[in-house]
């Protein structure tokens, strides 16, 4: 019965090397998990960051183009009083066309 208890002492103390061993390496793998956590949460950090620059960039673009949008109402607008000029022109053109033509047939 002595050895059996001497077998059991010894396989108890290589249990304990074993959970030691392990304790050990779960430790060594949480502070490796710990630094990993802090690297991702600074570059998570320059990430939201980054984005935030971004969009008051965009939020720039934005005003820009409302400011370039009524420009180009203005745009409209004299585009639309150059085709009346042009009508006008037309008409003018036409009038004096006929009036040659009717002076040069001797119509007038």
């Amino acid at each position: 019965m002595e050895g059996r208890i001497a077998r059991i002492e010894s396989e108890v103390a290589h249990l304990r090397t074993d959970v030691t061993d392990i304790k050990v390496d779960v430790r060594s793998l949480r502070d490796k998990m710990d630094t990993m956590s802090q690297r991702y949460d600074a570059k998570f950090d320059a990430l939201r960051e980054s984005i935030d620059s971004v969009k008051d960039s965009i939020g720039g673009v934005k005003d820009r183009i409302s400011g370039v949008k009524d420009s180009v109402g203005g745009v409209k607008e004299s585009i639309a009083s150059a085709k009346i000029w042009a009508v006008l022109l037309y008409v003018t053109l036409a009038a004096a066309m006929c009036g040659t033509m009717a002076r040069g047939f001797g119509w007038i």
